[in-house]
C-alpha cells in the first residue's frame, strides 16, 4: 500500500494539528442534577409532564437512591430547542 500526499495537503494537516494543540478541547465540567420539582419549575411544566417525558424517552430521569433527578445538561438541551 502506498500513500501519496502533496505538499499543500501536508501543510494544511500540520496547520490544523498545530491549531488543535494550541486550543485543546475544553475540560468536561462536572454534571449538575435537579430534582423533579426544580426541573418542572425551570421548564414551566407539571410533574405529570416530566413523568410522560420519561416514559416516552424525551427527558429521562436518573434514580439516585430513592430520589429522582434530571441532568442539567439534558434540561439545557430542551431549553435550547
Amino acid at each position: 500500500m502506498q500513500l501519496v500526499i502533496n505538499a499543500l495537503d501536508l501543510k494544511e494537516a500540520f496547520l490544523q494539528w498545530n491549531a488543535e494543540m494550541k486550543h485543546p478541547e475544553p475540560v468536561r465540567q462536572e454534571e449538575d442534577y435537579l430534582t423533579a420539582k426544580e426541573t418542572a419549575k425551570k421548564l414551566g411544566v407539571d410533574l405529570s409532564t416530566l413523568w410522560r417525558w420519561d416514559r416516552s424517552g424525551y427527558l429521562k430521569k436518573i434514580k439516585v437512591g430513592k430520589s429522582v433527578k434530571y441532568r442539567g445538561s439534558d434540561i439545557r438541551k430542551l431549553m435550547e430547542e
